[in-house]
């Protein structure tokens, strides 16, 4: 294989784990960040001259640590850890530092430790999940801002207090005792949803779907359920998560463009996998604790079950949309909500709430509202304004595969 694969290969799998031991060790976001790069740098002059470690992954924390540590003690302005070591090993190579830490909370699998790790809560929830969403899923800047459907810059600034404050106030960064994970599972769901949605429609990705980014988010949430068996919202993320994944294959077509809902061959559907998600489903809801993430899988669930999209029952789905803008009253929610009522009421009764959201302008750079609202008016037979907002969401959308979909409906509407 070649070294810039084997490079690539070990920061997928081992180097979110290092930089949370880096975090861990040196109190600072930044630090352990350039400490790490640094490692990634050496490893490809080393291991093209020395040849591939036995362990890369542990070759790569050794020698993250040792620059971490040199820069500290170089660094007089900032006071040492107590706990500094000082017996970090000369070759790597020959003794190379392991990934594992001792675990106070029971999880064995790293990732999801990492992400417990990452959601502390002195930090608000919006800085929990963005830098969880940095350390454990490597999204950029650019796809979490996508995620917080905000500015990049707002993001970039975020992520910039969250670590002054985790450096100033010298929050630990370390695995909560099984005792305290529940404080913690809130903001824990949240990141797994937005690692799964990135997976499921990529934000600037040539393809519109990382299903890597999907299996991993599944992977994580099925753990979750086993780590807190009573969270009824950890179950009900989990089912959403199936119940959306089930239709991946159908959603894109042969030339790499979305394929929405209403078009899909519903035949490519896994069954198999809707079955899962409804089962799991029905165990949460009768557990009589419902939450968000039980509401968006049961409109998920009426989606997968029903035999083809006419249909579909949008009067039930118009309805969990409205409970879930009690849980979670955000504008895209209520453009959600919006376009349920279209289908369930009328086209132009959707249109008059959708320009009031316009009217506000939290959506300005969001795609999806004027895309939205193009098809709206599509059913409304009221082509000239179609054509308007298809071109209005063609000047915001980042997605290829989206992109090509807008540019079809706009010849449609044009034609």
């Amino acid at each position: 294989m070649h070294l810039a694969r084997i490079v690539e290969n070990v920061v997928r799998n081992d180097g979110r784990r290092v930089l949370a031991g880096l975090i861990r060790l040196t109190g600072d976001f930044d630090a352990a960040e350039d400490a790490l790069q640094e490692a990634y740098t050496r490893a490809v002059v080393t291991w093209r001259d020395d040849g591939i470690p036995a362990n890369p992954g542990a070759w790569l924390n050794t020698v993250a640590r040792r620059i971490a540590i040199d820069r500290m003690r170089r660094d007089r302005s900032a006071p040492l850890p107590d706990d500094l070591p000082d017996d970090l090993p000369v070759d790597p190579a020959v003794d190379p530092v392991n990934l594992e830490d001792p675990d106070p909370s029971g999880i064995e699998d790293d990732r999801l430790r990492l992400l417990f790790v990452c959601c502390h809560p002195a930090l608000a929830p919006e800085a929990r999940c963005a830098l969880a969403l940095r350390t454990l899923g490597g999204l950029t800047t650019r796809e979490i801002a996508r995620a917080f459907v905000e500015p990049e810059a707002t993001t970039a600034q975020r992520l910039v207090r969250a670590k002054k404050k985790i450096r100033e106030a010298k929050i630990p960064y370390e695995v909560p005792p099984r005792a305290k994970l529940e404080e913690r599972i809130e903001t824990v769901l949240a990141v797994l949803y937005f690692i799964f949605n990135e997976g499921y429609a990529s934000t600037e990705g040539a393809s519109l779907l990382r299903p890597d980014l999907a299996r991993e988010a599944i992977r994580l949430a099925r753990l979750a359920v086993e780590v807190l068996p009573e969270s009824m919202e950890a179950r009900g993320l989990l089912a959403l998560m199936l119940l959306t994944d089930a239709r991946r294959d159908a959603r894109v077509g042969s030339e790499g463009e979305l394929v929405p809902l209403d078009e899909q061959e519903r035949s490519r559907w896994d069954r198999k996998q809707i079955d899962e998600g409804v089962a799991i489903l029905d165990e949460a809801l009768a557990r009589r604790a419902p939450g968000p993430y039980q509401t968006q899988a049961a409109i998920a669930a009426l989606h997968s079950t029903a035999a083809s999209s006419s249909e579909t029952d949008w009067r039930q789905i118009a309805l969990l949309y409205r409970k879930l803008l009690e849980w979670i009253p955000t504008p895209v929610v209520e453009l959600n909500a919006a376009i349920a009522d279209g289908f369930a009421v009328g086209p132009e009764a959707a249109l008059e709430w959708i320009a009031r959201i316009e009217q506000r302008g939290e959506l300005a750079g969001y795609h999806l509202l004027p895309a939205s609202k193009a098809a709206l008016l599509m059913r409304a037979g009221r082509w000239a304004e179609a054509a308007d907002a298809y071109r209005a969401a063609l000047d915001l959308v980042t997605s290829p595969a989206e992109r090509r979909y807008l540019v079809r409906r706009l010849r449609e509407a044009e034609a």
